[in-house]
């Protein structure tokens, strides 16, 4: 189970590394136009947020499992130091991926709608690319995160 949590956050924490720093990047400076490479690229992003849910989900239930097994002991009997430690990895780790998922649906239906309507109506594009971009950030930085924690 370890080594499939560790697998599951390696490739959430990849893709988001090469969508946001590889693919994008090179998406804009090939196709010239942003006008052109803007839908493309929001068409990539959309698909990474439900990669990055299906993934997440994926954590969550290794992770669960993970947790049951430092479940604390019946009552009347000592914590064991180990166990207690254990159990608060997990719960951290769950919270990451929770955050990171949470950060994805934002992007996905707050911030991404926002986008598109700025561009359709003259709204201010920049602050909700600048909030996109935060967002993206943010959910690298969980993936990152959890894929530290899992691999330890």
């Amino acid at each position: 189970m370890q080594r499939l949590a560790v697998f599951l956050a390696a490739l959430w924490w990849g893709g988001i590394s090469g969508l946001s720093f590889v693919a994008v990047p090179t998406l804009f400076a090939s196709l010239g136009s942003p006008a052109v490479a803007g839908p493309v690229a929001a068409k990539l992003f959309s698909l990474q947020c439900w990669a990055g849910l299906v993934l997440g989900l994926a954590l969550l239930l290794v992770l669960r499992r993970q947790r049951s097994m430092a479940q604390f002991p019946l009552a009347g009997e000592a914590m064991d130091p180990q166990r207690l430690e254990a159990m608060q990895r997990v719960l951290t780790t769950m919270g990451f991926v929770l955050l990171g998922m949470l950060l994805a649906l934002l992007q996905e239906f707050g911030v991404a709608q926002k986008i598109v309507s700025a561009r359709a109506t003259g709204g201010n594009l920049r602050l909700w690319h600048s909030v996109g971009s935060v967002m993206v950030l943010g959910q690298w930085l969980c993936a990152g995160a959890v894929l530290l924690r899992t691999a330890k």
